[in-house]
């Protein structure tokens, strides 16, 4: 169901979406899918948070199995899986993880931004040196939302992504970051 889900939003967009379509296209009763999920909204929170995990687990596996010199190394690979999951994984063009209505209700999806931004955050507490403050959570919660709204305009301009927008995201997420960096040094 949340794979039919994906594959409508792709095509019709939430606005269109349905709980009937849904069910249609999973090849299932319209019963079988109010079984698990009220409505099209609790349908595409659970595709939400389904996003979300994949994004953690990729970002996490690719820490796990990659050194990054630098910090921005680190930090780009992580845009990178973000662009990656836009232009592959079903759904999550339609739903992003930082601009889903009523996003705070979706533990699982706070919970995963808070895994990623967490570990950018031990990444550089840690092997950085970069000092402990509110002001560095701060900045990285503007970088994190502005990123995001500068990657949907990438894609919103290019089916793919446009690559110079793409670069933009990198470069303000580097910007918001650097004046942190430097103020902790």
């Amino acid at each position: 169901m949340l794979d039919a889900c994906a594959e409508l939003l792709d095509e019709v967009g939430y606005e269109a979406l349905s709980t009937t379509r849904i069910a249609q296209r999973a090849g299932v009763a319209i019963g079988s899918l109010y079984q698990f999920f009220p409505d099209k909204r609790a349908i595409s929170k659970a595709l939400t948070a389904r996003n979300a995990e994949r994004f953690v687990t990729r970002v996490g596996r690719r820490f796990m199995v990659e050194e990054f010199a630098t910090v921005w190394e680190a930090i780009d690979a992580i845009i990178d899986e973000y662009v990656d999951m836009h232009r592959t994984v079903p759904g999550f063009r339609s739903l992003h993880l930082v601009d889903v209505a009523d996003l705070h209700t979706l533990d699982s999806v706070a919970d995963a931004a808070a895994v990623v931004v967490g570990r950018l955050r031990a990444l550089l507490l840690a092997d950085y040196g970069v000092a402990d403050s509110e002001e560095l959570d701060r900045a990285m919660l503007v970088a994190a939302e502005a990123a995001d709204a500068v990657l949907k305009l990438a894609f919103r301009r290019d089916r793919q992504g446009d690559a110079a927008i793409i670069a933009e995201a990198k470069q303000i997420v580097r910007d918001c970051l650097d004046r942190r960096l430097r103020a902790s040094a």
